[in-house]
């Protein structure tokens, strides 16, 4: 870090100088503001370090996201249409947070700063939640039943709750944003190693979900729930020391873009705009303008002066930044229904499998939440062999480094995610006809005579299709927006899954009022009675739709650095 004077004068962990450089961005800088030499900073050493905070993030957030629907159902007592609601609604503020994240983060606050703030409102926010568990009436009976949570403890919880959902909105985009910004992809060898920094970093991530769904899930469920909130606060503060021992091997990318804000700039660019209406001549009656005498056209410096060209130049970046984010879109909205899919991995899915008998041998019985990690397994387990085997063999056929192109790897995906709605439609189906089989239909507390382990086929194909999905989703819009807003392309892929979030808890709400006005909700308490199976039938239709809009907008669009990647790979 700076020292002394130094420090004064010159911060590169915020902001550029003015008369830093004219560039819009910024050769990569070390701590001190110095030119990063390739062999003292970035590369894989420093990306060690940002994925080994992902790492902690993830458990840390999962160990909260990943079983909320049994401590909602469970010391809350909540309903299971209205807890899935609640986790769909949270879900979606954490996810369409990065957002605001991402722009405050490549507006002014810099990665570095956004990620150190984000970690302490992490900390004190898990700290919350786990406090939050002490606020419980206890033991006590009220009426020969459990007394429901008091008042306060609901609404500290939710605080504590939505205060994780904005610390992950600042870290989230730009942690992997500052992991991917330690390889130059000017450099040949670099930008192959930052295509598979995307692999790797999915596949570390994974690595500690899946701990966290076998580990965590087991505390909460048998120990409590106050451990349960509270390891993940410990294991966030080890991730911010981790962060900070590596702040002298990163590269830092510092914008030399003008003090203003977004907001600023717009006013800006409004007002030369106006400013050149006023200023050029009104277009004369048609009986003048035959008279009129041949003059030279004024100069534009003539109606705007130097300042307004000033603006006007600097703000023509501005559209352009605009329009490249508009032309995402499509591939951004024949996303969202496969958002709504894994929506229902850690909802229904979970709730699901507490149905089913999950003895292993004499003693152990297997968290429902527990299931998730066979996603997670599936990435783990996938991500070596893809990165390794087929991306080599397919970049001999494609001539494309990564082997397919992003949008392919995207599809390859939604296609797995639509076999694994079928699968669990299926798989529910016979779980009804088991319960009713065996006389269990009013007995949601007996558990069904049907292994957990039917379960483990759809959690493997989502484990496939975050592979290819997730992974291809996060290199495209790290990719292809423009570089100066790079925390807000991934910011803008994470809303996908905020979005969907806040679609499926709009499906939810509406088929469960639609379907108990009838007498019978698709999403009972009691699931015996429940129509999961065709709720996992009307996803399942939706994705066959989605697949063939993204189809159609995926093979038409054109990529930003289709020709750049192509020189690469024959380099190669």
């Amino acid at each position: 870090m700076p020292s002394g004077s130094d420090a004064a004068a010159y911060d590169p962990l915020l902001a550029l100088d003015d008369g830093g450089m004219a560039a819009a961005v910024a050769a990569p800088v070390d701590h001190r503001g110095r030119p990063a030499r390739r062999g003292a900073t970035g590369g894989w050493r420093s990306a060690l370090f940002i994925i080994a905070v992902e790492i902690a993030e993830r458990f840390a957030f999962y160990g909260v996201s990943a079983n909320l629907i049994s401590y909602l159902t469970g010391p809350l007592g909540e309903g299971n249409a209205a807890a899935a609601s609640a986790i769909n609604a949270w879900n979606g503020v954490s996810q369409l947070l990065p957002l605001l994240g991402g722009a405050l983060a490549d507006s002014c606050l810099g990665r570095y700063r956004t990620i150190l703030l984000a970690s302490l409102l992490y900390i004190l926010g898990l700290g919350m939640l786990a406090f939050s568990t002490l606020l419980s009436t206890g033991d006590h009976q009220c009426g020969g039943k459990a007394c429901p949570p008091s008042t306060l403890q609901v609404a500290f919880f939710y605080v504590s709750l939505y205060m994780v959902a904005v610390a992950q909105g600042g870290h989230k985009p730009c942690v992997q944003a500052f992991g991917a910004d330690q390889f130059d992809p000017g450099d040949p060898e670099e930008s192959v190693s930052r295509s598979s920094f995307f692999n790797w970093w999915y596949f570390g991530m994974c690595g500690g979900t899946a701990v966290t769904l076998v580990f965590l899930s087991y505390v909460q469920d048998n120990i409590g729930w106050g451990l349960g909130f509270g390891i993940p606060c410990v294991v966030m503060a080890c991730a911010l020391a981790v962060f900070l021992l590596g702040t002298r091997t990163y590269r830092y990318y510092v914008s030399a873009v003008s003090k203003k804000g977004l907001r600023a700039r717009a006013s800006d660019a409004l007002a030369a705009w106006r400013s050149r209406r006023k200023s050029s001549p009104l277009p004369l009656p048609a009986s003048q303008e035959r008279h009129r005498t041949a003059t030279p056209a004024p100069e534009f410096s003539t109606r705007v002066d130097e300042d307004e060209q000033e603006i006007v130049a600097g703000n023509a970046d501005l559209i352009e930044q605009a329009k490249a984010i508009v032309r995402l879109f499509p591939i951004w909205a024949t996303c969202l229904i496969y958002a709504v899919a894994f929506a229902q991995s850690s909802t229904f899915f979970t709730k699901q499998a507490g149905t089913l008998d999950r003895r292993v041998g004499d003693r152990l019985n297997v968290p429902p939440a527990a299931l998730q990690s066979f996603i997670s397994i599936t990435i783990v387990v996938f991500i070596p062999i893809y990165d390794r085997a087929i991306v080599p063999l397919a970049r001999r056929y494609s001539g494309v480094p990564s082997g397919i192109t992003m949008l392919q790897r995207v599809g390859a995906g939604m296609v797995l995610s639509l076999v694994s709605m079928l699968t669990a439609a299926l798989v529910e189906t016979r779980r009804l006809r088991v319960v009713r089989d065996a006389g269990l239909v009013d007995e949601p507390g007996v558990p069904v005579p049907m292994s957990l382990w039917w379960m483990v086929p759809q959690y493997v194909l989502f484990g496939a299709a975050d592979v290819f999905t997730m992974v291809g989703l996060q290199e495209f819009f790290y990719d292809q927006v423009p570089d100066k807003l790079r925390s807000l392309g991934l910011a803008l892929y994470l809303s996908i899954f905020g979005v969907g979030s806040f679609i499926s808890s709009a499906l939810v709400s509406g088929i469960d009022r639609a379907t108990a006005a009838r007498g019978g909700s698709w999403f009972s308490n009691n699931l015996n009675r429940a129509h999961l199976d065709y709720f996992y039938w009307l996803i399942a239709a939706l994705s066959a739709l989605e697949l063939l809009a993204y189809a159609y907008f995926s093979v038409t669009f054109k990529y930003k650095n289709k020709g750049a990647l192509l020189a690469v790979s024959t380099s190669g």
